[in-house]
């Protein structure tokens, strides 16, 4: 593992504006070295659906704003019921619309 005196050193030889200069080049050629995709969970499509900000669809789904946010990014499952309704909100989300928060 180099010191951090040969870090500084190769650092200092180092032209950042030409690579990044180079890597702007690169995507524009489409040849970016990494490429991410990311795929939204059932609870992010069913709020985007529905147009709503993430305290309006929880108070909609009758759950904490935090729940909402950890289904969104992936770190919990909702029950079955929920999903069930999170796929109604994705299919039919003029069905909800005209549920009032409780």
């Amino acid at each position: 593992m180099p010191t951090d005196k040969e870090l500084a050193a190769r650092d200092a030889q180092r032209d950042l504006g030409a690579e990044l200069l180079e890597s702007v080049r690169q995507m524009k050629a489409d040849q970016a070295a990494r490429r991410t995709q990311v795929t939204p969970t059932l609870a992010a499509q069913a709020r985007l659906q529905m147009g709503m900000s993430q305290t309006e669809f929880a108070a909609l789904l009758d759950v904490s704003k935090r729940t909402l946010q950890e289904w969104e990014q992936g770190r919990r499952m909702p029950t079955g019921a929920a999903q069930t309704l999170l796929r109604v909100a994705v299919q039919h989300p003029e069905a909800l619309r005209e549920l009032k928060p409780v």
